[in-house]
């Protein structure tokens, strides 16, 4: 299977809800939801894309010729490149009938942790779908992350007691979530906590705690505050508050202000391995990619995943090469133009 075939195949299982564009860039989906679109007018997809594709990279091979090391160590775990799949839920509702979000979590988790990376896992209504999830994290060893949303204290804690006895390598929850339609008016009440709030939830928790969501240098203080391991810089893809900048443009003063003291990961419009390039060039630990991945399990299972997966980091590695990187730690600010 080429990547093209995939993304072929995925289009037809999408059912018209996704495009599955060759480049997802989310300017054919703009505000589709259900779908794989943003809120609002679906700016905020479009901008995070767009924001990566204005910084460029500084090509520099007057260098000592060698392999390239793409690994990561995070967390007493190392992953063969510095990318993660992302949280998606509610997968029939968005893109398409063929899967539920057990059988996709089921493939994406197993699927990433042979290709050498991790998957975070979503969350929804449903408590199957943390049931499912727990499953899958469990059977592929603890290789993954269960993303759990901000619901009432004591729904949170009936969720972490399905996915801790999994032994993740670490938990996270999107904060962010918050804005998504199904949290709001719920009893008990869901969504925005306190620093005192996430302080007490992440205490509670025997693994390392990443908190998804962050967009200004006060939020990120504050997830240090409330004793979050790592923060995802992340608007959500878009689909929680329309007009918001995007993730590329908030990244280094983020990794300015908290970085070193805790890990930081950015998602939003990554689409190859240049792009992860840039956001290690500017303080981001690790990235995160989501739709792709979608398109990756839709169009060819565990095999699309891997075929995801070996092509981002084939990209990475060639960028890396021209710019006179041998790993990851030598990736620095003045090796991207903005």
């Amino acid at each position: 299977m080429t990547y093209q075939e995939m993304l072929g195949k995925a289009k037809e299982m999408f059912e018209g809800k996704c495009n599955a564009c060759p480049v997802c860039n989310g300017k054919a989906c703009g505000n589709r939801i259900p779908g794989p679109g943003s809120k609002g007018l679906g700016d905020t997809a479009i901008r995070n894309f767009d924001a990566w594709q204005k910084i460029r990279v500084n090509m520099d091979t007057i260098c000592e010729s060698g392999p390239v090391d793409t690994s990561l160590s995070l967390f007493g775990k190392t992953f063969k490149y510095p990318f993660f799949a992302g949280p998606v839920g509610a997968v029939a509702l968005h893109y398409g009938s063929q899967y539920q979000d057990d059988t996709y979590n089921d493939i994406l988790v197993s699927a990433c942790a042979e290709a050498g990376i991790a998957a975070f896992t979503g969350d929804g209504t449903n408590p199957k779908v943390v049931e499912a999830a727990a499953e899958a994290l469990k059977a592929a060893g603890g290789m993954g992350v269960p993303t759990i949303k901000p619901w009432d204290k004591a729904t949170i804690q009936t969720k972490m007691d399905l996915v801790l006895p999994a032994k993740p390598f670490a938990v996270a929850m999107d904060i962010d979530a918050a804005g998504l339609p199904f949290l709001k008016n719920l009893d008990p009440p869901a969504g925005s906590k306190t620093v005192a709030e996430l302080m007490e939830i992440i205490s509670a928790v025997d693994a390392p705690f990443i908190l998804k969501g962050i967009m200004t240098v006060k939020g990120a203080l504050k997830a240090k505050e409330a004793g979050a391991s790592a923060i995802v810089v992340s608007n959500h893809g878009g689909r929680v508050l329309d007009q918001c900048p995007a993730t590329a443009e908030v990244l280094t003063e983020i990794a300015e202000a908290v970085g070193g003291s805790m890990k930081i990961f950015v998602d939003g419009g990554i689409r190859t391995g240049t792009d992860v390039f840039k956001a290690l060039a500017l303080g981001a630990d690790a990235v995160i990619i989501a739709r792709p991945y979608v398109s990756a399990v839709y169009g060819g299972g565990a095999e699309g995943v891997k075929l995801l997966t070996e092509k981002l980091g084939a990209e990475l590695e060639d960028t890396c090469a021209m710019c006179g990187v041998h790993s990851l730690s030598e990736i620095t600010r003045d090796m991207v133009r903005i």
